[in-house]
C-alpha cells in the first residue's frame, strides 16, 4: 500500500516511516510542508495519505485544507489527519462529502502502533476511523439534540464504536454481545436517523456525518447528497 505522509517534526516523521515500513507499507513521500504536501498527492497518487494537520508555512490547518483540497480533485482519496488536540470542525469537515475513507486521530494514538496501523488500514479501506475522544466530546455536546438525543444509551454505546470505524463483529466482541444484537443496534439507528434503505456501508459512512453534525440535515436529503456515491466502507 503506497503511502504520504506529511509531518513537520523529523523524530515523529522519522519514527511514523519507519513503523509503515514495518507493517509493509510502502512511503513515496515523506514530507513536511504543505506546498510539498500538495506535489506529492497530485504526482504520486498513493493509496493513503496520513496528514498532520498544522504544516508549514501557515502552521493553522495547512495540512488538513490541503488533503481536503487533494480530495475535491480525487474524489474518494483516503486521508487521515493527525492532531495534537480535539477539533470537532476538522472532523466535521473531513467527513462533509460524505464519501468515507477519512479519520481523524489525536498523535497520542500513533504510539499504539496496532491501534495506529488498524486505523490507516481501514481508512484505506474507504471507512472511518474517529479518534475515541472526539466522539465522546461530541457525544456529549449532543446528547440533547434530535435525532441524536433519541439513540437509547446502548445505541449511543454502538454509535460511538460505528464512528471509530469498527465492524459488527468488533463492536460484538467489545461489547461482549452478539453480532446479531448489533445488527438490530444498527439498523435501530438507521432509521432514528432517517437513513433509508440503500447500501448498509454507505449508511455506516452518512450516520457518522450524522452523528457529527448533531442530526441537523435530514435523513432523505443526506441519502441523495454526494455521500451516496461513495466507497464501501468495511
Amino acid at each position: 500500500m503506497r503511502v504520504v505522509l506529511a509531518e513537520d517534526l523529523f523524530l515523529l516523521r522519522d519514527g511514523l516511516v519507519r513503523m509503515l515500513e514495518a507493517f509493509g507499507f510502502e512511503i513515496v513521500a515523506a514530507v513536511e510542508s504543505g506546498p510539498e504536501l500538495t506535489t506529492a498527492l497530485a504526482e504520486l497518487e498513493p493509496d493513503v495519505a496520513i496528514v498532520d494537520v498544522r504544516l508549514p508555512p501557515s502552521h493553522t490547518d495547512e495540512g488538513l485544507q490541503c488533503a481536503l483540497a487533494a480530495r475535491r480533485a480525487r474524489p474518494g482519496l483516503p486521508v487521515l489527519v493527525l492532531s495534537q488536540h480535539v477539533e470537532q470542525l476538522y472532523a466535521r469537515e473531513l467527513l462533509a462529502d460524505g464519501a468515507g475513507g477519512v479519520g481523524y486521530l489525536l498523535k497520542d494514538r500513533v504510539f499504539d502502533a496496532e491501534q495506529f496501523i488498524d486505523a490507516v488500514r481501514r481508512v484505506a479501506a474507504g471507512g472511518t476511523a474517529m479518534d475515541p475522544q472526539v466522539i465522546s466530546r461530541l457525544l456529549s455536546r449532543r446528547a440533547q439534540d434530535e435525532p441524536i438525543g433519541g439513540l437509547t444509551p446502548r445505541e449511543r454505546e454502538v454509535m460511538e464504536l460505528v464512528a471509530q470505524g469498527r465492524s459488527n463483529a468488533a463492536i460484538a466482541a467489545q461489547l461482549v454481545v452478539t453480532e446479531r444484537a448489533v445488527a438490530k443496534h444498527t439498523s435501530n439507528i438507521f432509521a432514528k436517523l432517517s437513513l433509508h434503505v440503500s447500501d448498509d456501508d454507505n449508511r455506516r459512512v452518512l450516520a457518522v456525518l450524522a452523528y457529527l453534525e448533531g442530526g441537523r440535515e435530514s435523513g432523505a436529503d443526506r441519502e441523495h447528497g454526494p455521500g451516496n456515491r461513495g466507497r464501501r466502507s468495511e
